[in-house]
């Protein structure tokens, strides 16, 4: 029998024994490669049985128009959805006429094996063909990030007990079926999206060329082989329109194999000819071929040699989730390394969940820790946001607003939401999106990269808040009407979220035209706008609720009814799904952290006791039906000293995919969850924040962890953080003198005298706050 796949527990690889066809869609997600250009989902060399196919290129998309029952003003008309491209991985074999084929014959063994650090997925197959025939079948996959146009796959066939005639059929396949999508409205697909345009095969080269008919792109898979098997082998091609095929055939006598290396190379354009990216695909085909699977291995190592030097965090005492914290950043590094010119999609490019599209997460979750260990890729995700600018400023205008109204879903630019109070009022990723530039500036100090993007992109977020907002009579400067990261509550008075995190991006604008003058000029900013924005910042309006003693996630919301969670059904999570979102809107129920959220990113603009008074309030409001929220209830739940729930939810977040946990891993992996798992150890054990170019850490350590070791890079500094229970050290490698505080008190380190501090004991515990009925996390703290 086929077995469950149990992921064991292994400091650097993900490994998976037995296979079960029930979660293999689950499977094809968590072992994904990508490098943020091509993502090539975990499927079966042979191509069946799958779960769900998956081939993607960063940007490249299908438009379909968005149907609206009653349309109004300032509907997004058009919808951009990722789309299945050509399948380069597919190789399939046949044993003495017998298809290579799990659900036939015998399967003996099977198993994958991601590697964090090599950057591969191995897999081997041991199989009896229903002829009683027995073979060895391996296969290593890399998606290369040193060479961000090629994917590659070295595979071998081996013969046992006696000889073996086989036949492998490598491909390149477009317009695969799908299975019928999901009716979760997060999934979303296009089946068939391309149209053939050319085809050629000679040797062991095949190449197809296709375009999408509304976005009118241009897309190219080209591929070739090295075959290294008994002779005679024979080696021929052929192609048709949406397919090309190399045909391999030889005999295998007991003991003997067959190993074909196989090189893939996309190209795409939406502005350059047809011959001109089906010669990229070519040319980086011919790279790939020169450089060879050995040498396209060592760069993959030396890549993630030098990623991990950055990147890696120490986490002692649970074995489990120092494996899913590694195969958390793989996954962000994936996501993000090459895009280079595209956004960051929230499942990466491991599925066609939420239809590809990137949001607010990037910004939230995903470039906090890509600033910190790949700077580059954030610097790039930051640069697609400015070169949207133009289609910002246009729906700005649209919407009669000033400034830039960056679109809450898209892949290109445009606004993809149809959903306006969830969509369009979330206006807050403006202010996300400073927030990143300013994490950015401040972590790396590149100033060249705030002349060319960091000004121009504050500069255009501040200007929406100073015509979105207004003074009313008692001087306080007001946001109305618009939405907040929970998107259980919409389009609300003065979200506090919104608020803070407005105001922040009105200071920073101020500060950085002021620095930067000429750049102002250009813009068209003088003296007095920028003093209207220090002016709205300063006179910004936060709702505090007196008789309860807290902050309501916006204006009023402390009066509406609470929940009744008790009568609510665990199948009826997550409740968009299940409950009419205008009883959602009226009521106290939170999807994800919100308030909390505040809590953390503006940790300047509270109090301690409102801190813990505020969170407390949130947890028995809070469901998360969103994977965004635990990170950030983790956060909070560290600062205010409940260790052992900041523990669980951390793991929540780790093993978001790994487990399963929003039963909807199939349609790809939750990235910004994933880089939740580092948010919640670094900001929330370690106690780390960084905010107004300061740098502070707080960190206490949960029964269950025994040491927390990681590397934190801050204006030219790499300091090394270790964390036991009693002590810190902090050990500079590069930069310095850094300063920085410990705990409250001010603390200096230097490459020549690394540092030890005591941490303090923890104020006296509280009782943990209680989750509503049946949604507290799994209980791991203690």
């Amino acid at each position: 029998m086929i077995d469950h796949p149990r992921f064991q527990v292994e400091p650097w690889c993900l490994r998976a024994t037995g296979l079960d066809l029930g979660v293999l869609a689950q499977a094809e997600s968590v072992f994904a490669l990508s490098n943020g250009n091509i993502g090539w989902r975990g499927n079966l060399d042979e191509g069946e049985p799958h779960g769900l196919p998956g081939s993607y290129l960063n940007g490249v998309y299908e438009l379909r128009t968005l149907p609206h029952g009653e349309p109004g003003y300032g509907y997004a008309e058009s919808d951009q959805t990722v789309i299945n491209v050509t399948n380069g991985k597919l190789i399939r074999l046949l044993v003495d006429d017998e298809p290579f084929d799990l659900t036939s014959g015998r399967l003996d063994a099977h198993e994958w094996c991601l590697d964090f650090r090599d950057g591969v997925l191995r897999r081997q197959t041991d199989w009896v063909s229903p002829a009683d025939c027995p073979i060895r079948v391996s296969s290593t996959r890399l998606v290369s990030l040193a060479q961000r146009s090629v994917a590659a796959i070295r595979f071998e066939v081996r013969a046992f007990d006696r000889p073996v005639r086989v036949v492998v059929q490598s491909e390149l396949v477009a317009n695969e079926e799908l299975p019928a999508p999901a009716a979760d409205p997060r999934a979303g697909q296009i089946p068939s999206p391309l149209v053939a345009e050319q085809h050629s095969a000679k040797g062991t080269r095949a190449g197809l060329v296709h375009s999408t008919e509304r976005s009118r792109l241009y897309i190219a898979a080209a591929m070739d082989h090295i075959v290294d098997g008994p002779e005679p082998t024979r080696v021929e091609s052929e192609s048709f329109p949406d397919l090309g095929r190399v045909t391999v055939t030889t005999e295998l006598q007991p003991g003997q194999r067959l190993r074909i290396d196989k090189f893939v190379a996309y190209g795409w354009s939406g502005t350059r000819s047809l011959p001109a990216v089906r010669d990229q695909a070519y040319a980086a085909l011919a790279g790939a071929r020169r450089t060879g699977w050995v040498g396209l291995c060592s760069e993959q190592r030396a890549y993630l040699d030098e990623f991990w030097s950055r990147a890696d965090v120490l986490l002692e005492g649970d074995p489990e989730i120092q494996q899913a914290v590694r195969f958390s950043l793989f996954h962000v590094l994936q996501a993000g390394a090459r895009a280079e010119g595209r956004a960051i999609p929230a499942k990466g490019l491991t599925g066609p969940g939420y239809n590809g599209h990137c949001f607010w997460d990037t910004e939230s979750y995903v470039l906090p820790v890509l600033t910190q260990v790949v700077p580059d890729a954030a610097a790039h995700a930051l640069r697609w946001r400015h070169a949207t600018l133009p289609m910002a400023n246009a729906r700005a205008a649209q919407l009669g607003l000033t400034g830039a109204v960056f679109p809450w879903r898209t892949i290109h630019g445009e606004e993809c939401s149809g959903y306006w109070p969830a969509g369009t009022a979330a206006f807050h990723i403006n202010a996300d999106i400073a927030d990143a530039v300013l994490r950015y500036l401040d972590t790396t100090g590149d100033q060249a990269f705030e002349r060319e993007i960091g000004v121009r992109l504050l500069a255009e977020t501040a200007r929406l808040w100073a015509g979105l907002g207004h003074h009313d009579a008692e001087g306080h400067f007001r946001i109305d009407g618009v939405t907040g990261p929970d998107e259980y509550s919409a389009v609300a008075d003065n979200n506090v979220y919104t608020n803070l995190m407005a105001q922040q991006n009105l200071r920073a604008a101020a500060d950085a035209v002021a620095r930067q003058s000429d750049i102002a000029r250009e813009l068209g900013i003088d003296e007095e706008e920028s003093a209207r924005w220090r002016d709205a910042a300063d006179a910004m309006y936060i709702p505090y609720d007196k008789a309860l003693e807290v902050h309501p996630q916006a204006e009023g919301f402390t009066e509406h009814q609470v929940w009744d969670f008790a009568a609510t059904p665990a199948e009826h999570y997550p409740l968009l799904l299940n409950y009419p979102y205008f009883d959602l809107y009226r009521k106290q129920v939170v999807k994800q952290a919100d308030l909390v959220l505040a809590l953390y990113r503006r940790t300047d603009a509270f109090t301690p006791d409102q801190k813990a008074r505020d969170f407390e309030y949130y947890e028995r409001l809070t469901v998360r039906d969103s994977s965004l929220s635990a990170c950030t209830q983790a956060v909070i739940a560290a600062e205010v000293g409940h260790l052992d729930l900041a523990y669980d939810y951390l793991a929540e977040a780790a093993l978001m995919d790994l487990d399963d946990l929003e039963h909807n891993t199939r349609d790809g992996l939750h990235i910004a969850a994933l880089a939740g798992s580092w948010i919640a150890l670094i900001a929330g054990l370690a106690g780390m924040r960084d905010q107004n170019r300061a740098l502070t850490f707080a960190p206490r350590l949960p029964d269950k962890v025994t040491r927390l070791a990681f590397t934190f890079h801050w204006q030219g500094c790499r300091l090394a953080v270790d964390i036991t229970a009693p002590s810190a050290t902090y050990t500079l490698h590069e930069g310095g003198p850094l300063h920085f505080t410990h705990h409250g008190h001010s603390a200096i380190v230097t490459t020549e005298h690394p540092i030890t501090r005591p941490i303090p004991a923890a104020p006296p515990m509280t009782p943990a706050p209680t989750q509503p009925s049946g949604r507290a996390p799994a209980r791991r703290g203690s």
